[in-house]
């Protein structure tokens, strides 16, 4: 891998600041901007990858709705409810 330089202004205080804080770290500015720009890459991907997924789930939802896989909400919410009532009777018994 090659390197290339990267070349921004940036305020002197700023500057100085970032400085004194990667050299308490025994790091030098440089890595430190490095490691950032790793980071904010990974970070971007994973965002795309999510995205995507997404997008995916999206899709086989809706076309799983158009076929007609549809439940009633009237039957989810007995469902549930039912699901609550068991929850809260386990909950109210005595151990």
């Amino acid at each position: 891998m090659s390197d290339a330089t990267f070349t921004f202004r940036v305020d002197d205080g700023l500057k100085a600041e970032f400085a004194n804080a990667a050299k308490a770290n025994d790091r030098t500015g440089a890595q430190l901007l490095r490691d950032f720009m790793r980071s904010y890459v990974a970070q971007q991907e994973e965002a795309q990858q999510y995205d995507a997924w997404l997008a995916k789930k999206v899709e086989q939802s809706r076309a799983s709705a158009e076929a007609g896989n549809l439940i009633p909400a009237s039957d989810v919410e007995a469902r549930f409810a039912a699901r609550r009532t068991a929850t809260r009777a386990r909950m109210a018994a005595p151990e």
